[in-house]
């Protein structure tokens, strides 16, 4: 059981979000300059030392074009049964 954010189902998030971001062809910095933010925010997220709430998750999606559904279908995938919030 892991309580951390080092947890299979957010990093597969973590991993998810950096294929998207590349298959966008945009770079840290680009998706950074999109978001309105510093790009070592999302060299945050994306390494996984910083978690997203649902609505980061939304303007990403819109940022970099993907599909919600896939994404979550991939996280819950990797959630391990016994996660703990």
């Amino acid at each position: 059981m892991s309580k951390t954010i080092w947890s299979t189902g957010h990093l597969a998030l973590c991993q998810s979000l950096v294929e998207a971001r590349k298959h966008a062809g945009q770079g840290q910095k680009d998706l950074a300059d999109r978001l309105d933010c510093h790009q070592s925010l999302v060299a945050r997220i994306e390494s996984g030392q910083r978690r997203i709430d649902v609505v980061e998750f939304i303007v990403l999606s819109r940022a970099l074009g993907f599909d919600l559904s896939e994404v979550l279908a991939i996280v819950e995938a990797a959630t391990e049964p016994d996660h703990k919030i």
